[in-house]
């Protein structure tokens, strides 16, 4: 029977109830984590990275867990991302690298022991993207549609999430979701290699439930060491300082504050490359 627990304010397991926005319920070798906050559209601040780290933690350090199934509640969107009012800008802005930072929750999921599938159960969008990307495969349903909004409104996105797109899907794909801001439909991910299954609403469920029931009876020993040989195999050694400091550089422009700014008056930016 499956056993569903909340996480908040770093005291691990509570009670669930209609306001905990991540959940988990671990049933036999399968975890299933959820978003649970669809009138946000699942959207993430400081504090739910916070409790998603901890349930990935948590369905890491259970020995009888084979596959992590990662959804979002509601029908309508996945996650729609960070939160963009929690991002810093201006000269003294500095980029957020700490434990609950959205990279690192997000290379912390990548880095799981077991294999994980993200159930998009709707719209992916922002940071949500590169949450799907650190999951090892990807389920979508028709109508879902995507996203990255970063050049926008200014932003340089972080070293691990460029390296997933253009690792995990292609560097075609990145720079067309990180330079043009591209939309894409539920076709065009499957396409491109975004999406590894697409199927219709009224088959989702019984289609995650597929893959997290063969996946979990394989062999977990063997698919442990398996997805960490691909994984060492896949990578690439960018020049990650140079990187981090153009991202100081975004952070810290007029640029940046100028697009957050449209953003929120709903208006085009005007953008000096300053």
């Amino acid at each position: 029977m499956a056993r569903s627990v909340a996480f908040g304010d770093g005291l691990g397991y509570g009670r669930a109830n209609m306001t905990d926005t991540v959940l988990l319920a671990i049933d036999g070798p399968r975890a299933t984590i959820t978003l649970n906050d669809p009138a946000k559209h699942n959207r993430l601040d400081t504090a739910g990275l916070g409790k998603l780290r901890e349930a990935i933690e948590a369905v890491d350090a259970h020995p009888d867990v084979r596959v992590t199934v990662l959804t979002g509640a509601g029908e309508k969107t996945f996650c729609s991302g960070y939160d963009l009012g929690s991002i810093p800008s201006g000269k003294s802005a500095q980029p957020t690298e700490g434990r609950d930072s959205f990279e690192s929750v997000m290379d912390r999921l990548e880095a799981m022991r077991m294999p994980t599938l993200c159930a998009l159960n709707g719209g992916v969008y922002g940071g949500a993207t590169d949450m799907a990307l650190a999951c090892d495969f990807r389920l979508g349903v028709k109508g879902m549609r995507f996203f990255m909004p970063a050049a926008r409104f200014g932003l340089h996105y972080y070293p691990s999430g460029v390296r997933r797109y253009t690792q995990k899907v292609s560097p075609s794909f990145a720079k067309r979701a990180f330079l043009l801001s591209e939309d894409f439909t539920d076709e065009e991910l499957l396409r491109v290699g975004y999406l590894d299954w697409l199927v219709d609403r009224q088959q989702f469920l019984a289609k995650r439930d597929e893959i997290a029931t063969r996946l979990a009876g394989l062999a977990p020993l063997s698919m442990m060491n398996m997805k960490r040989a691909i994984e060492q195999f896949a990578q690439a050694q960018p020049d990650i300082p140079s990187i981090r400091e153009g991202i100081r550089a975004c952070q810290g422009s007029e640029d940046l504050q100028e697009g957050l700014s449209a953003l929120r008056e709903r208006r085009p930016p005007l953008f000096k490359a300053r």
